[in-house]
């Protein structure tokens, strides 16, 4: 029959039955659509795409996904069982799509409801506020590898007291699983008091490491499962836990900490997986469990750079071997021996003399002031604000900060308002000597405060002879408004604004308001408070502030285009709606009106390490980082800023300097989520013990096993031995946990998966992962397209394409170490290792890599950056 009969719509509807009707067969794809439909595949393709703008596989997709869900909707049957019934070979890649094309995994399905109401059914769900507690064997899998029997005597020790316990308490048993437990009471109080119980029963002989969580909250109830955003939190908690404790969310704390038989302690703000707001945690007793010791340092995300820091290490670990996962001649400036730069200066906290401490905002509005015009001076190194807020009332002498700030001279100010009138005392102070090279008493009218400002600017800038062009004085001079009630309103907005936590942010937004109230076009005011609802909701999924960030960002480069604020605005606005190339020229301009701008070059280091992948700038940029932020106010942001260092030294090359800095960074702050898994990567890199790499990660992942990151590690590493097995036994826990989360990640691992899949003899699911990093392969934009192809065409038996893609790969710039560390181990390639051309293409990759080394340091030395 010819098509030509059918209408258009009539022809879809059409293939979309005949699809149906064949929804279970993984391999009825286009060409089998075109011959039942008894018309060429060309014809087919033309007419579906006339129709639905889509491609005939895109069609023929969504046509299975709109089954499954019914499915889901209507049906039992598990995740799995249902992608298998609708034609998805693999489980991982059809919650891929699922999640891709309705925004939710599937598993979120019966959760949502949505098509209870739908389709009509009926559900006997009910809501209830109730206590969930989780507990778990510390070091459980490891033992079970160990000691099995041992293993097996704990468990059901575990579950033994677990049991009794919880039927005193009238607690509900909900699940076991492995050797953890979940159960819900009525009672906070109850829950609480039945843990402490059984920790006291496994403190006796035989001992059972358990750690137990709490939380309370609304949850959904059926006969079979309870559903909600509490349990998550509850399992967070137990997560957080060690052998032996008890902790619980504030949520539980407010409603036990009056019992006087308990005794409770901080364990520390934290911020958990999946869970938008920081929670604070606590740990919970009696004397007859033992006294507690509180966590003093408590773990806040509310620092403007290590809120940022913070997100960009998570994002850029999670993307951490792109691939697969000469020292220098002079030291860093932020060694201890470095040398003073001759071009460096540190703006001190100026002190308030006014009897009236409300005018303190205004002193400190002068001192923010003297920095930032000194920041647009890009032949001077300016340290961070940040850096130089702890010396607020330190007693430490000039040398001393010196030492630790790597600076040749510092500015000191005290000022204070009267009436109308501002009066300021400005030293210039040479760091070496700690002599007074210029000292300056103003006396003027609040009238004068901008000439005051730049006349501060340029006689610094003078006396330490810095070259100051015609650009940048222009820059200095701008008045950033005529209205001295907005710019008064402005300086009462910057300490709530450098806060930067949710309380003084909403401060902070109130307060520019008032100032556009004064004058509607002060750029500052507008880009101020973009930024500031950016920073609100940077760390959560859902974000309600995009507009806003859009406009105000848009008003202040519409009255300023040369503000570094107003392009950071902007730049974060594209961040947060992923248009990340649209935010590149918005960053690099942002630091070519401000040099010495924290913000631009950290987000340079995180775009040009993710996003854009060029190992060399991200070098540079966590260098110039590390400079101007190099006495950060805390341990935790510090260990950061040299994690991130750490990373940037090892993507290139550099084995000797991300040891150095990996050691700062775990010295600084021992608990770094991300650092001991990074320190085993560069180990290996170091030592190439496949062996030690192993026992690190897997000691790392026995403290926290629900990362993902850690355990694709351990299986990709047992798979560079051969080991198949053992790589099943972790990649097997990984799809798991990746279908379960419902996380799209770490798809470039899928060829791995899909090979170890294929030695175990799951073949329908091995074609699964292999298609699944084809779309990979496709969708890839960067450099490293070509190597990722190469892997692709070799497992596929198609030695010359493969070989024909690493010449091209050979031909690229600035791509990571780790391809040559690995690509020497990795048994993707064994395929084509006796391929006649394969050690000639070798070779031309590895002179690249170190061509471009060399190419990177000599840049970085002529930069003064090492």
């Amino acid at each position: 029959m010819s098509d030509s009969s059918f209408h258009s719509n009539s022809f879809v509807d059409r293939a979309e039955s005949i699809i149906l009707e064949n929804v279970s067969n993984e391999q009825f794809g286009v060409s089998e659509l075109a011959e039942v439909m008894n018309t060429s595949r060309s014809n087919l393709l033309r007419k579906i795409k006339q129709q639905t703008k889509l491609s005939a596989s895109q069609f023929i997709r969504q046509v299975r996904l709109k089954k499954s869900l019914e499915i889901l909707g209507q049906d039992s049957m598990t995740v799995s069982e249902v992608s298998f019934k609708v034609g998805f070979g693999s489980t991982s890649y059809f919650i891929k799509c699922f999640r891709e094309y309705y925004g939710y995994p599937p598993g979120e399905v019966s959760r949502r409801g949505e098509l209870d109401i739908d389709l009509g059914i009926s559900s006997d769900r009910k809501r209830q506020l109730v206590a969930i507690m989780f507990t778990d064997i510390e070091g459980y899998t490891s033992l079970m590898q160990s000691d099995e029997k041992k293993g097996v005597v704990y468990r059901d020790r575990h579950r033994k007291v677990f049991d009794a316990t919880t039927k005193k308490y009238n607690g509900r048993i909900l699940q076991y699983y492995g050797d953890g437990t979940l159960s819900t009471f009525s009672s906070a109080i109850h829950a609480v008091q039945c843990a402490i119980e059984m920790q006291l029963a496994f403190k006796e002989e035989p001992k059972v490491p358990i750690r137990i969580g709490i939380h309370s909250g609304d949850i959904i109830v059926t006969d079979e499962e309870i559903i909600g955003d509490s349990v998550n939190v509850a399992a967070r908690i137990e997560a957080l836990a060690k052998a032996g404790s008890v902790y619980i969310s504030d949520k539980v704390y407010d409603e036990v900490k009056n019992q006087d038989d308990l005794l409770t302690a901080s364990m520390g703000v934290h911020e958990l997986k999946n869970v938008t707001k920081p929670m604070e945690v606590y740990a919970v007793s009696n004397h007859q469990l033992g006294e507690i010791e509180p966590q003093n340092a408590r773990i806040t995300k509310d620092s403007p750079i290590l809120k940022w820091v913070t997100i960009a290490a998570s994002i850029l670990l999670i993307g951490f071997l792109a691939y697969t996962f000469g020292p220098f001649n002079r030291k860093l400036p932020s060694d201890s021996d470095a040398g003073l730069s001759d071009k460096s200066i540190a703006v001190l906290p100026f002190i308030n003399e006014s009897s009236d401490s409300s005018n303190l905002y205004f002193v400190n509005g002068l001192m923010e002031s003297t920095l930032n015009n000194l920041q647009k001076i890009k032949n001077l190194r300016v340290i961070s604000r940040s850096s130089v807020e702890k010396y607020r009332n330190t007693k430490k002498t000039i040398p001393e900060m010196a030492e630790e700030l790597h600076v040749s001279y510092f500015v000191e100010g005290s000022g204070q308002k009267v009436g109308d009138q501002i009066l300021l005392n400005i030293q210039l102070i040479e760091a070496s000597t700690d002599r007074h090279l210029w000292a300056e008493q103003y006396n003027r009218e609040v009238v004068d405060i901008f000439e005051l400002q730049n006349e501060v600017a340029r006689n610094i800038a003078s006396s330490i002879k810095v070259i100051v062009t015609p650009a940048e004085l222009e820059l200095i001079e701008k008045k950033p408004t005529e209205n001295l009630q907005a710019y008064d309103y402005y300086l009462q907005a910057l300490g709530p604004l450098n806060s930067r936590t949710n309380e003084g942010l909403l401060q902070a937004i109130g307060l520019l308001e008032k100032a556009l109230e004064q004058d509607p076009e002060f750029a500052l005011a507008h880009a101020n408070i973009a930024i500031s609802y950016f920073f609100l909701e940077v760390s959560q999924v859902d974000k309600k502030y995009t507009d806003k960030i859009n406009t105000y960002a848009d008003k202040a480069l519409l009255y300023d285009s040369k503000s570094a604020e107003s392009l950071i605005a902007k730049a974060f606005y594209y961040l947060q709606t992923k248009e990340f190339k649209l935010a590149l020229p918005h960053l690099e301009k942002a630091l070519e009106y401000n040099p010495n701008s924290s913000f631009a070059i950290q987000m340079l280091a995180d775009y040009y390490f993710r996003i854009v992948p060029n190992s060399g700038k991200y070098l540079e940029y966590a260098l110039k980082g590390v400079q101007l932020d190099v006495a950060a106010g805390d341990s935790v942001t510090l260990s950061y800023l040299y994690l991130n260092l750490s990373n940037a030294f090892i993507q290139n090359g550099f084995v000797d300097e991300a040891i150095e800095y990996i050691d700062k960074s775990l010295n600084y702050y021992p608990e770094n989520y991300f650092g001991p898994y990074v320190k085993a990567l560069i180990m290996y890199a170091k030592e190439s013990s496949i062996e030690r790499t192993k026992q690190s990660l897997l000691k790392e992942w026995e403290k926290d096993t629900t990362r993902l990151d850690i355990l694709q590690g351990v299986a990709k590493f047992y798979f560079f031995e051969d080991n198949y097995d053992s790589s099943f036994y972790y990649f097997q826990k990984f799809v798991s946990a990746r279908e379960t989360t419902g996380q799209d990640i770490y798809q470039q691992e899928d060829i791995r998966i899909g090979i170890v899949y294929e030695k175990m003899g799951l073949m329908e699911q091995s074609k699964g992962f292999y298609q699944s990093y084809a779309d990979y392969c496709e969708k890839d934009q960067s450099i490293y397209k070509s190597a990722s192809l190469a892997v692709k065409y070799a497992n596929e038996g198609e030695a010359d394409l493969a070989i024909e893609q690493l010449n091209i790969f050979a031909t690229q710039d600035d791509f990571q170490y780790w391809m040559l560390v690995f690509l020497k181990i990795d048994p993707l390639i064994n395929p084509i290792k006796n391929h006649p051309e394969f050690d000639d293409v070798m070779q031309k990759i590895e002179k690249r890599f170190w061509e471009n080394q060399s190419r990177i340091k000599e840049s970085l030395e002529e930069k003064e950056l090492i």
